[in-house]
């Protein structure tokens, strides 16, 4: 007779390995998942650090003696030398540099191990490089996400998942402050969270973009196949924030976007993608903002000409 089913053992915790760091990311995710150093409030569950990977930066190389310490000291977690010494010991990496022109050659080789790979904004420099990230993923059937933590702000959520009350999305504003560095050039390298924020309220579909650029501010207008448009506006004089306006149906809307939060919620779609093995975005999608991206940087060198978003 067979013996009767006990209680359901609960998941095994989930091994991840963090690459990179030049970014407060690094330190500041494994905090969050690893319970430690923050608030409980800003916990997240099912996942924790296991080992790191610190390799030279080329656009932030003075931020990487400030985090390592935190890293292998206050969070006590070793390193390793190279990433590939991290596969058999990890379910998943976070690809962390704020360099999105080394993303490719990071992923590669976890790409290339079949591992799920979380690609920190940007995700990469380039639509050449995004299109080969993209194949490298599918080749292997390695699971692929990249994404903003703007994306996933409760602010930004609650609009999308309210549609009754605003209606149909007709366009929308969105702006971030707007840092430019050469090795990420035009909004990949902050701006980024606001064409994720403007992606996330208008959905895909961008066709054509017109970009203009002063020293204080850069200002692109994409117009979407069905006639919408929308805006982004990265911000480096004056005041600044993390807001959309958002012109739908039934209401405009204006929200500033309360940044406390949007750590954890990223974290909470990591650890269901590489618990699941499958991204919360479409890889398509993530494709289309970086082609947007690289439309407003041509756009802008053409003084504001327009630029068709060619995915």
């Amino acid at each position: 007779m067979p013996a009767p089913h006990g209680p359901e053992e609960p998941p095994a915790m989930l091994r991840l390995g963090i690459v990179d760091f030049d970014s407060s990311h690094a330190v500041e995710f494994t905090k969050r998942l690893n319970h430690q150093l923050c608030p409980e409030s800003q916990w997240v569950e099912g996942a924790e650090v296991v080992v790191g990977c610190s390799l030279p930066s080329l656009l932030s190389p003075e931020r990487v003696p400030g985090f390592v310490p935190h890293f292998t000291g206050d969070l006590g977690l070793p390193l390793v030398d190279r990433p590939e010494e991290m596969i058999g010991k990890i379910d998943g990496v976070l690809i962390e540099s704020v360099d999105g022109s080394v993303h490719l050659e990071r992923a590669r080789p976890f790409l290339e191990a079949g591992l799920p790979t979380f690609v920190d904004k940007p995700f990469t420099a380039s639509l050449a490089a995004a299109r080969e990230l993209v194949h490298l993923a599918a080749a292997h059937r390695a699971p692929l996400f990249s994404a903003s933590s703007l994306r996933y702000a409760p602010a930004v959520q609650e609009y999308v998942g309210n549609r009754d009350a605003h209606g149909a999305v007709l366009g929308c504003d969105a702006t971030s402050p707007g840092s430019l560095h050469p090795r990420n050039p035009g909004f990949f390298h902050y701006t980024i969270h606001a064409v994720e924020t403007l992606y996330t309220i208008m959905g895909p579909g961008c066709e054509t973009v017109w970009c203009v650029a002063s020293p204080g501010a850069d200002v692109a207008v994409g117009r979407w196949k069905d006639g919408r448009l929308g805006t982004v506006r990265g911000t480096r004089a004056g005041a600044s924030s993390y807001a959309f306006t958002a012109f739908a149906e039934k209401q405009v809307r204006h929200v500033t976007i309360d940044a406390t939060f949007i750590y954890p919620e990223l974290l909470k779609r990591i650890v269901h993608f590489m618990a699941t093995k499958r991204s919360p975005l479409d890889p398509q999608e993530t494709l289309e903002i970086v082609a947007f991206i690289e439309a407003a940087l041509h756009s802008s060198d053409a003084h504001g000409d327009p630029r068709p978003v060619a995915v």
